[in-house]
């Protein structure tokens, strides 16, 4: 039987594999797209970064651009409805050093939607159209783009954005399996995902719920060609081995409480080198109650790290659990 985990063009940026580290607003900064890449991503995606706040210099989302080698290929995600911004915010995606330029068009949050981008431009598939041809005739690297199959339940607009989103140029699509009024909840819609994959040439990444490798190779056999697989990497970012491995009929297992850990204070390493110490640790404080899930005392441990203002402080605290 073939496998299902393979190389991947987009565009002309090759990928050594078909998994993708989804975006994540205030997750996938540079230091987890690290551990991502390290754990077996074929390519990362960065938090979604405002074009508007980049046409006026912005200086915390020029930051947000910021890229290390060990990341392998990254697409830097942007949002925004006016072409020209956008145009613009792909030269400095590219400028920074980017694989990959990608458009946010499937943000459900209300925020996003009330300025016209995310979700909101499932609702103009033209402005959509526009927003992707002129970023593609302001780059060389490959223009992508996400959205959702509907904005509510029951509605496929799938299909038609694809061929929209083709037709206008981009190198590929990655697929929500919900529609925006559900976020992250619920069962994802195969049908409708095969119905767009089916549309068009171009590959089309699924999005949605993968924990394992039968999630992703659900997708996979509905026609996906990639998987984008976030929620499940925020506290295993090794999860893309062992997708991986099932995919290809071997078996890698789930990390230990312990090789998690180790994993989760080179992040806060990571994290110090691009905030400082001490705004790094308060930057991990939304996520150490997943690293410390199922660990014991972890609800105290977490309690504790709240407080902490350097390194060594968070390793005293986490060492018990690397043993």
């Amino acid at each position: 039987m073939t496998s299902l985990l393979r190389p991947l063009a987009v565009g002309r940026v090759e990928l050594k594999n078909n998994l993708a580290l989804a975006p994540m607003a205030g997750i996938t900064n540079a230091a987890f797209r690290v551990l991502a890449a390290g754990g077996g991503a074929g390519l990362v995606v960065t938090e979604m970064v405002s074009a508007d706040s980049l046409k006026y210099g912005n200086k915390k989302s020029f930051r947000m651009l910021g890229l290390r080698p060990e990341e392998g290929p990254v697409a830097i995600q942007v949002f925004g409805a006016d072409p020209s911004s956008m145009a613009l915010a792909a030269r400095d995606a590219e400028s920074a050093g980017a694989a990959i330029v990608d458009i946010n068009a499937g943000c459900p949050v209300k925020k996003v939607r009330r300025s016209g981008a995310g979700a909101e431009l499932m609702k103009a598939p033209l402005l959509l159209a526009d927003i992707i041809s002129r970023m593609v005739r302001s780059v060389k690297i490959p223009v992508t783009v996400k959205f959702r199959v509907g904005l509510e339940a029951g509605e496929n607009l799938g299909p038609l954005l694809a061929r929209a989103a083709e037709q206008a140029g981009a190198a590929a699509i990655t697929l929500h399996g919900r529609p925006a009024s559900q976020f992250h909840t619920g069962p994802v819609n195969l049908e409708y995902m095969a119905e767009t994959a089916a549309a068009v040439r171009i590959p089309v990444f699924g999005n949605g719920g993968v924990e394992n490798a039968a999630g992703a190779s659900a997708l996979l056999e509905a026609g996906c060609a990639g998987v984008a697989i976030g929620r499940a990497a925020v506290f295993n970012p090794a999860v893309f081995s062992e997708i991986a491995a099932g995919l290809s009929g071997g078996d890698v297992p789930p990390p230990s409480g312990a090789d998690r850990m180790r994993l989760f204070l080179r992040f806060l390493e990571l994290n110090a080198e691009l905030y400082g110490e001490e705004h790094g640790l308060a930057r991990a404080r939304k996520l150490v109650g997943y690293w410390l899930k199922g660990l014991p005392g972890a609800a105290g441990a977490r309690s504790a790290f709240m407080r902490l203002k350097t390194l060594k402080e968070a390793e005293e605290l986490l060492i018990q659990y690397t043993k």
